[in-house]
């Protein structure tokens, strides 16, 4: 998964206005704070060369799992989205991801709270038609209140910055101001689902309706110690590489992430949780369904379920409801 040509252009001629040690140093600066001082509300970026340094390593990989999650949810959710709201936005990676996938929306406005990220975010928008008009307004989540309304509204790897004090008031505010959707996205970590399964917990409590990754609007069956992730596979630039110190021509992004609605969608019976165990014959799910978490065994007799399952991967959706004749093991 490849960033817009335009987006990729843009950074590259900004990047090569800069020497590449310092943009090193900048991106290693960034890394560091985010590991050690992520979920405290401290601001951790405040710099240009660190605003440049961040869009180089981190946007790709954010717009990658953005479009993922927009595939997943789109595929249940069909209102149209002509407003977005993109909240914590960083340089601006969701309303790219956005425009891929929703050609119907023409108005977006960015909340941000570092000045730097904003100013950066401006500056690659004038890359794109309908981007260069959105609208960027300076604000710290923690608080104060969104006065913003849209369609969909959209936060990503924004409520592991805040404190515990400060995510319940703003998982509300999120909701309070997306007029259909509230789309989610976080860390694929134990962490980062966390605050996702209290924001799920949260909206179900004030109406809201899940579109995706769940099959339902009940509570999520998995233990505590356990999460759901999806993981989705970008390319890495020259200059990505040197930034992040590796070779690898790719990287794989996991994160979690939760579209909640404001009104009921029709979700698919079944997803897939874990990578599928493959063997000769016969092939091992672990599916979540509306029942709860359950382990399937699928073998050639089920013929086209099994080509199915043969070629799905974790995150996939699955026919569940095909599968009463199917043994079950809870």
């Amino acid at each position: 998964m490849d960033l817009p040509m335009p987006l990729k252009e843009i950074i590259e001629q900004k990047a090569n206005a800069r020497s590449q040690t310092e943009l090193i140093a900048a991106s290693q600066a960034v890394s560091l704070r985010y590991r050690q001082q992520s979920g405290q509300g401290n601001r951790l970026l405040t710099k240009d060369t660190e605003a440049l340094a961040y869009a180089i390593a981190r946007m790709p990989a954010t717009f990658g799992a953005v479009c993922t999650a927009l595939t997943h949810t789109l595929h249940c959710f069909h209102a149209p989205i002509r407003t977005v709201l993109d909240v914590g936005a960083g340089t601006g990676a969701v309303c790219w991801a956005v425009r891929e996938y929703c050609p119907e929306a023409q108005a977006f406005t960015c909340l941000e709270r570092e000045q730097a990220m904003s100013k950066l975010g401006k500056e690659l928008m004038a890359a794109d038609p309908i981007l260069k008009n959105a609208a960027w307004i300076r604000q710290d989540l923690s608080n104060t209140e969104i006065s913003c309304h849209a369609d969909l509204v959209c936060e990503s790897y924004a409520l592991n910055e805040l404190s515990d004090q400060a995510r319940e008031k703003v998982i509300t505010d999120l909701w309070n101001a997306a007029d259909t959707l509230l789309l989610l996205i976080e860390p694929g970590t134990p962490v980062g689902f966390s605050h996702l399964r209290q924001a799920r917990e949260l909206l179900i409590q004030m109406g809201g309706c899940v579109v995706a990754p769940c099959t339902h609007s009940e509570k999520c069956p998995l233990p505590q110690n356990d999460w759901c992730q999806f993981t989705c596979r970008v390319s890495r630039s020259r200059l990505q590489k040197a930034l992040k110190g590796g070779d690898a021509p790719f990287e794989d992004e996991k994160f979690s992430f939760l579209a909640v609605s404001k009104t009921p969608v029709e979700t698919p019976s079944g997803r897939i949780l874990r990578h599928p165990s493959k063997a000769s014959g016969h092939i091992g799910l672990k599916l979540c369904t509306a029942d709860g978490i359950s382990d399937v065994t699928i073998t050639k007799k089920h013929g086209m379920l099994y080509k199915l399952a043969r070629k799905a991967e974790s995150g996939d959706e699955f026919p569940a409801n095909e599968l009463d004749h199917l043994t079950r093991y809870r």
